[in-house]
């Protein structure tokens, strides 16, 4: 039974809340708080009781945008505590993703809030906070990634792409987008890392931005001294010093 903090600075948004997680019957007391500074006093309070005391919080979902400490500020003070509650970001906005798992928030769920969508992010906060009663896990032999699948977020879901089914993949910083004929796909896995790990599957970087695979590749196109490829229906520029070798590669491709 998680004990539950919602902080919004809209009422009618935080009385939603409010009924929605009193409905969960894994949520056992919930209260709420009107701006980021109140909830931070409240936690505060509940730091100060430690995790069996009365005055103990599991979880706290949290809006982003309020006036003075936003949502984001909240989480990064909480992150300097030696056992904070877990943070749920409930919120209208869809920009700020990155930034809240980058300070591992449980779940980011945009409004207008659906109670499916509600249940699905208490129940992670409900395995996470097992997974960190019970402590690190007894180490055991770290087996090899799935080399035909890999897996990606949609809407909440873990879905399994098959690595057959990608055509290319565009560095976005620390993160990578797969690309297939269907959509895209935000991974939290470096580019150079990808192309270590599917180089011997026919993938290659074409550019600092680019990795693709080479039996998506429809066309090689030279124009004015510039080199790019057809890949998917989108053309992609291929830098200087990786033209060579791809051409060598298509040359030798089967």
């Amino acid at each position: 039974m998680l004990r539950a903090l919602a902080v919004d600075d809209e009422r009618p948004s935080l009385e939603e809340l409010l009924y929605l997680l009193t409905a969960d019957p894994r949520i056992g007391t919930v209260e709420g708080a009107g701006d980021a500074t109140e909830a931070l006093r409240r936690i505060n309070r509940a730091l100060e009781s430690g995790p069996d005391g009365p005055e103990a919080i599991d979880v706290v979902f949290l809006d982003i945008q309020m006036p003075g400490l936003d949502g984001l500020d909240l989480a990064r003070l909480l992150t300097g505590f030696a056992r904070p509650p877990l943070v749920v970001f409930v919120t209208a906005h869809e920009d700020f993703a990155v930034q809240a798992f980058d300070l591992k928030a449980v779940d980011y769920v945009l409004k207008p809030v659906r109670k499916e969508r509600l249940a699905e992010a208490v129940r992670r906060a409900v395995e996470r906070g097992a997974a960190e009663r019970r402590g690190p896990a007894p180490r055991i032999p770290v087996h090899e990634p799935d080399p035909d699948h890999i897996p990606v977020e949609l809407g909440g879901v873990t879905r399994f792409v098959t690595v057959d089914d990608i055509t290319h993949v565009e560095a976005q910083g620390d993160y990578a987008r797969l690309h297939t004929e269907r959509g895209s796909h935000l991974v939290r896995i470096p580019l150079s890392t990808l192309e270590e790990r599917w180089r011997a599957r026919g993938f290659v970087r074409i550019h600092r931005r680019h990795l693709v695979a080479l039996r998506h590749i429809g066309e090689l196109r030279l124009d004015a001294g510039t080199v790019s490829v057809l890949v998917g229906g989108e053309e992609l520029q291929v830098s200087r010093r990786h033209a060579r070798e791809l051409r060598d590669l298509l040359m030798r491709r089967p």
